[in-house]
Parts: structure tokens; sequence; C-alpha cells
């Protein structure tokens, strides 16, 4: 088998909005370093970088917004499409920037569809907020959005989407939200509670494609054993069914309970757990086609590095013990480069442990109340039975 492909390029860091701004680049530098520092690196194809070019682009954006986002590169602000917001502060260069981040996951996802590989891993990818006309959430351009739209265009007739920020994947969603050849799947906290405010169990996707949409809406607090029964009742009966071509998913880590942003409590070992299911679902159902990004995750020593450092690992087929420990080279590097004690192990030392949806359903936990207000809506619009294992 191949090797996975790992599009990487130094350039990336540049997607930088600033000192003090949460999506700090520092993000992704330590992720890279730490996947040296572990050896993991050569178990992928490492390829150069380039820029999506604007054809691509414009498969879910706005010709007016693209200008836009060049202007901005010049200095000017355009807060009707989220340019200059706090949130999207402007920068020289967030043209090219954000383009390149499109090409890194375009190029992922090319590589996989093309047969060159069976995964692929864009760690910059997953801005998943971006709109056809709007910057928003730290997001300039989608680049999963556009990936997906090149994977039809390539003659893809079934892509599956999972979503797993905190927040909803509102962007990819509604880029293809009357488009029944691919299904997003989004699991999130609660939109009343969270950024953006949108992601609902009764939100199915438009007339054409209704059940082409599905989200899970999870209350505040809620931890491992929770959020992985989510996935096992909810993304994998969904997934199976479906029967993607390829598997598209999303691995912002902002649902740990570090996280400044977000208010879940999500372990590193929880998230490691989710990149497994990813693969085995991919393997499954999938013939093994399997594209992964990073997203969100604002904790940028103890959590990001380690959270993607299991991510590619699982990629590569070579899952790390959780008790592996955190390279001293890396340790090294964070403390020089930030006052903060860096992880020692690749793990929270917890068991992430859940129990199965096969095990019952008990409506006293709100978790469980939102995986069935979730599979009451969309499972009968797959011919699947929302009362049954």
């Amino acid at each position: 088998m191949p090797k996975p492909l790992l599009p990487w390029s130094e350039d990336l860091l540049e997607y930088n909005f600033g000192a003090g701004h949460p999506m700090a680049p520092l993000r992704l530098a330590l992720t890279h370093r730490l996947l040296a520092d572990l050896g993991l690196l050569d178990a992928f194809t490492v390829t150069d970088v380039a820029p999506a070019e604007d054809a691509a682009l414009l498969r879910v954006h706005e010709e007016g917004y693209l200008a836009a986002v060049r202007a901005a590169g010049e200095g000017r602000s355009d807060p009707a499409r989220g340019l200059g917001e706090t949130d999207n502060p402007i920068f020289g260069q967030i043209h090219e920037a954000g383009a390149r981040v499109a090409g890194s996951t375009l190029a992922a996802a090319s590589a996989v569809w093309a047969g060159r590989t069976d995964r692929a891993l864009s760690l910059a990818g997953g801005m998943h907020h971006a709109m056809p006309n709007r910057a928003s959430g730290f997001c300039v351009y989608n680049d999963v959005a556009v990936a997906v739209a090149a994977l039809l265009d390539a003659g893809a007739e079934r892509v599956a989407y999972v979503d797993l920020d905190a927040h909803h994947g509102d962007g990819v969603e509604r880029a293809f939200w009357d488009d029944d050849r691919v299904l997003t799947i989004s699991v999130h906290q609660h939109p009343g509670t969270l950024f953006p405010g949108t992601g609902y169990a009764q939100d199915l996707g438009g007339p054409a494609a209704r059940g082409s949409a599905v989200n899970v809406p999870l209350p505040p607090g809620t931890g491992d054993a929770g959020w992985l029964r989510v996935l096992d009742a909810v993304v994998a009966p969904l997934v199976a069914e479906f029967r993607p071509q390829l598997l598209v998913t999303q691995h912002g880590c902002d649902s740990h309970g570090l996280d400044p942003l977000a208010e879940l409590v999500v372990s590193v070992d929880a998230q490691r757990r989710a990149a497994l299911l990813m693969a085995e679902l991919a393997d499954a159902h999938a013939g093994g086609r399997w594209v992964a990004t990073g997203g969100g995750g604002y904790e940028v020593v103890s959590v990001v590095p380690r959270v993607w450092a299991h991510l590619a690992a699982v990629v590569a087929g070579r899952p790390l013990d959780p008790s592996t420990a955190v390279p001293e080279s890396w340790r090294a590097d964070v403390t020089g480069l930030a006052d903060v004690e860096p992880p020692e192990r690749m793990t929270d030392d917890v068991d992430a442990a859940y129990r199965p949806w096969s095990a019952g359903y008990n409506p006293d936990d709100a978790v469980d109340r939102a995986v069935m207000a979730t599979r009451g809506a969309v499972f009968p619009l797959h011919g699947l039975d929302p009362h049954l294992t």
C-alpha cells in the first residue's frame, strides 16, 4: 500500500491573524515538530503545497468575495464580508495564505480519489465556517468544501463528511445543503451556547436532499462517554448506510476540556478513539479512502499537537499507545518557546470508555436525548429505524 499523503509547507504558517489571535500558527508548527520527533513523518509521503487556483475556489466561493479577500491583503477591510472583524483580522497575503490551506486539502482529496494513495491528512485544513461570500470563525476559504466539490467534479457520487469540531460545521453543510451526493454529519456543542449558533437536530438539508445534513447538538459539559456514544449511535450507522466512495473527516480538537473557546470535556484519549473509528468506517464502508483534516483547537501546547499526532499516527496505520512518552526533544522546544509545562505523555490518563448504543437508551440522560432527537429526525429518511440498534 502506498504511504498516506501529508501535504506540508512552512508557508502554511503564514495563515496568521496576528499576535493574540486564537488561531495561532504555533499550533501547526508544534504539531509538525511532534510528528517529526515521534518518527511519524517517515510514514507519510510529504509533498509541497501550492495555493488552490481561483477555478477551484470559485466552485464554493463567489467571484466578488475572492476580489474582496485580495483587497483585504492590500489593507482594505470589508466587514460586510467578515474581513476585518475581530474574528477575522486582515493581513498581507491573506488570499495566498487561505488559498494555500485550501490547496492542501484539495491535494489530499485529489490524491486519494485518483488512487495514488488510500489515505491523506491535511493538518492545516478544516476551515469549515467560511461561506460563499463571507469569512467566518477564523476561516477565509472553506478548504473542505472546495475539496469535496472537486471530488464531485471528478465523478464522485457519494462523499461523507464527518465534523468532530466543537463548533457546528456550518459552511460545509451550507455548501452541499441541497446536494444528496454529500452526507454532512456534525457533532458539536449546542448552538444555543456556542458560535455559530446553528446546527439543530431538525436541520436536515434542502428539499432535494432531505437527510443529507445531520446534526447532533450536545449540552455543554459533555465528556468522553457521551461524545463517543454519539459516534457509535449516529455517525457509524449513517456512514454504513450511505456507503460513501470517500470519507472526509474534520478533527477540530476544541472539544477538549482545556480549550478556551468551548465547553465540552473530551480527552485526548477519546479523540484518539474517534480517529480509530473514522479509520474503521473508511475501511469498512468507503473502500479505505479517507481524507482527514485538522480544524479548531486553541490550547496549542497540551492539546492540539497530541490530538493531531494521534490522528496522524492512525492515518499512517501506526496508532500510538496512549502511554507513549512525549519526546524530550519536543518538550525542550516547547519550554524554549513558551512559559508552560509541556505534557509528559500522549494521554490524559483516562479510559475513554463509553456505553455502546446497543446497551439501550436512557431518557434521563441529556446526551441520549440529543442522540434520539437526531436519530428520530434523520434515520427514517435513510430507511433506518431510530429505535433499533
